[in-house]
């Protein structure tokens, strides 16, 4: 798999697919009018604690961090719409897995994503076992029951930064780990596009991998690349053809997150 990867369909009619229906907020949209990319995070996160209540897991494995989180705009929702939410896993291992959520709007809106969960243990705050019968019911959705982390994305360098600006990390994008929570990674995505809104003009992947935590008080930095066609090797056989602009998200030399977005 590389970044270019085909996501799971979703399994329509599947018992175990979860689903939720929610109105879209003035609070997660754009000047626009469009559903935003860190405001869908919020929402992937939401159904997930949601899922995992239904599934009577949450005291069991209340924690979880995330990897990575892979967001398909396919059409853009529009506010006043209705957001249908469906997720379901596409893939297992003991410690962790990939959800999928598929976010439909009744108008024709399409968001897809994939995400990828580590179960984390309370007192170490290292990954944990997900208990058998927990992982009994996910693999209900898929056959992948070795799934393996490999990191598609690799860090931009300092020295050939299309641009470097300062992201101030506020006392309300921290969450309970005390670290920033995962959403706010997406609201450098919106910053990124709102110079750049020709992006949105056609169907977009973007992509987020987390290597360390962001603190209170860090002086995050956002470097910037752009990778013109013909020159995105490094991306996979399959988005040699395309433009790739990548963000690296950096704390002094520490890289704590790297992003992609390209068109589809």
């Amino acid at each position: 798999m590389s970044l270019d990867k085909v996501m799971m369909p979703v399994p329509d009619g599947h018992p175990d697919v979860f689903e939720r229906e929610w109105p879209l907020r003035v609070a997660d949209i754009d000047r626009e009018g469009r559903l935003r990319f860190d405001a869908a995070t919020r929402h992937i996160q939401d159904i997930g604690q949601d899922h995992l209540r239904e599934l009577g897991f949450e005291e069991t494995h209340p924690l979880w961090i995330v990897r990575r989180t892979m967001i398909d705009l396919i059409r853009p929702i529009m506010f006043q719409d209705m957001l249908r939410l469906r997720r379901w896993c596409s893939g297992t291992s003991n410690r962790w897995c990939e959800m999928r959520v598929r976010i439909d709007g009744r108008k024709g809106g399409l968001m897809e994503s994939e995400a990828f969960w580590i179960n984390i243990n309370r007192e170490t705050q290292g990954p944990a076992r997900i208990a058998d019968d927990f992982l009994a019911g996910l693999r209900r959705t898929t056959d992948i029951e070795r799934l393996r982390w490999k990191a598609y994305l690799t860090a931009g360098s300092r020295d050939d930064a299309l641009e470097i600006h300062e992201y101030p990390v506020r006392f309300t994008d921290i969450d309970l780990f005390d670290h920033m929570n995962n959403a706010v990674y997406w609201s450098v995505i919106e910053d990124y596009l709102s110079g750049h809104p020709e992006l949105l003009e056609a169907p977009l992947r973007v992509t987020i991998e987390h290597n360390a935590p962001v603190a209170l008080g860090d002086k995050l930095e956002i470097i910037s690349h752009v990778h013109p066609p013909g020159w995105t090797d490094r991306f996979g056989p399959g988005l040699t053809d395309r433009t790739v602009t990548t963000l690296t998200y950096a704390v002094g030399d520490e890289v704590k997150a790297v992003a992609s977005i390209f068109p589809l």
